[in-house]
């Protein structure tokens, strides 16, 4: 604020009119105060002169104060708050956010006022104005809490543009370039990002930048639909994809819940890796493909295999079974990863064959889990995670709601026949899958 009363408001430089007043009352008050300080001083000074200084031939000592219009402004409480009527606490008491926030917006109006030639600090030679404002922001989000970063980059280009020869005049064109690790802030803007991208395979790391802008092609309908949807998708979630190292892309909220758990206690590499752990439906997932391929991130999709009978004419979800010609429903396992539509081929697929050839991204679904050389073929997250732990799910001694048909399920002796209740349980209409864990 004090920089911005410098440059623009300050009475002393090139003083209108409505200056003059303030500018009397400040001499006024200097010379009041003159006085004051040769009353204060005289017996001091003629203590001085009893040591011969001033002697014979030097110069008389006199005082003078120097009271300037932006001196109200030099001390820590020249801004306050107010509370109450009458109640103001200084500048220091407000939190750094909102400290840092006032600092920002005032130094994007100084840089817009000074283009535009406004205010005190002009001279008669600065006619001319340049036809581009560049201006650029090194991570604004220090301090700053999500809600005032969104609402930050939402409005900092608009308070560039704020002057009556701007806004949406073509003649003066400004531009803002903001560098940020705030996910808050990036997704705010997906058609303005650049993506810096890393590129390992070289003796020297370098980085590719990318414009998010061509990740899809807008002239086609079907990709500006899917683009419209990632956007809004980024939106809604202020995911950290920007600024993962790898992301894990999963089906449901259970997923959600427990790989975080699973990588804790069972992988401390990944650990300590920045990873994050986006919830998108299966039916969803392969939409990501164009921007997750773009970035070249690497990504494990965990989903699931949604086995169906086409020979049905409705319902025709069902259990997977090998032999019966039965296809899966998941839009990522047909369009994306492997791009196969039959159950019988996505149970046999190896280890290898779930990895794209062309960029680091594995697919993993539902696998054949044989018990007491019974194969049995879950067709959920949920359904394995009963069948792989059976022992565990008998052990529950109470329980309700969709647990309580779990443990059931688990206590039959057959275990195709916990293959089945699992099944029905989980599929049951109005079954909140995630109150399971």
């Amino acid at each position: 604020m004090r920089t911005y009363y410098d440059k623009h408001l300050n009475p002393s430089i090139d003083p209108t009119e409505n200056d003059l007043d303030a500018l009397e009352k400040l001499n006024d008050a200097q010379l009041v105060f003159n006085g004051n300080l040769k009353s204060r001083f005289k017996d001091s000074l003629k203590e001085l002169e009893d040591l011969n200084y001033p002697g014979f031939g030097n110069p008389q000592i006199t005082l003078s104060s120097l009271i300037k219009a932006s001196d109200g402004l030099e001390h820590e409480s020249a801004v306050r708050y107010e509370i109450d009527n009458g109640l103001s606490l200084p500048e220091k008491y407000n939190g750094l956010g909102y400290q840092n926030l006032i600092s920002i917006i005032f130094k994007l109006m100084r840089y817009r006022d000074e283009w535009m030639r406004k205010g005190k600090a002009t001279t008669e030679d600065s006619d001319i104005i340049e036809p581009l404002h560049l201006v650029l922001i090194e991570e604004p989000e220090a301090h700053l809490h999500a809600q005032v970063q969104q609402v930050f980059i939402k409005k900092a280009y608009n308070v560039l543009r704020k002057h009556p020869d701007l806004h949406t005049k073509s003649n003066f064109t400004t531009q803002l370039v903001i560098s940020t690790h705030s996910s808050y802030i990036a997704h705010q803007k997906f058609e303005s990002l650049r993506y810096f991208k890393r590129k390992n395979t070289l003796v020297i790391p370098t980085s590719e930048v990318l414009s998010l802008k061509s990740v899809f092609n807008s002239l086609i309908s079907e990709e500006k639909e899917t683009e419209k949807f990632v956007i809004r998708y980024l939106n809604t979630t202020h995911n950290d994809l920007f600024f993962a190292d790898a992301a894990i892309l999963v089906e449901g909220p259970a997923e959600r819940m427990l790989i975080p758990h699973f990588i804790k206690n069972k992988h401390q590499i990944l650990d300590s890796c920045y990873i994050t752990i986006l919830e998108i439906g299966g039916s969803h997932a392969h939409r990501l493909k164009p921007l997750i391929e773009k970035l070249g991130l690497i990504t494990l999709i965990i989903t699931d295999i949604d086995s169906e009978d086409p020979s049905k004419a409705s319902n025709k979800k069902c259990q997977p079974q090998k032999g019966k010609n039965l296809e899966t429903n998941n839009d990522t396992l047909k369009k994306w990863n492997p791009k196969l539509n039959e159950i019988d081929k996505l149970l046999e697929l190896e280890y290898k064959d779930k990895v794209l050839s062309y960029t680091p991204i594995r697919v993993a679904f539902q696998n054949e889990i044989s018990i007491n050389d019974k194969k049995i073929y879950p067709y959920t997250f949920e359904d394995a995670l009963i069948i792989e732990n059976i022992e565990m799910f008998k052990s529950i001694p109470k329980s309700s709601g969709l647990l309580k048909k779990m443990v059931e399920s688990a206590n039959e002796t057959d275990i195709a026949n916990v293959a089945l209740k699992a099944y029905d349980a989980i599929n049951a209409e109005g079954a909140k899958k995630q109150n399971l864990h």
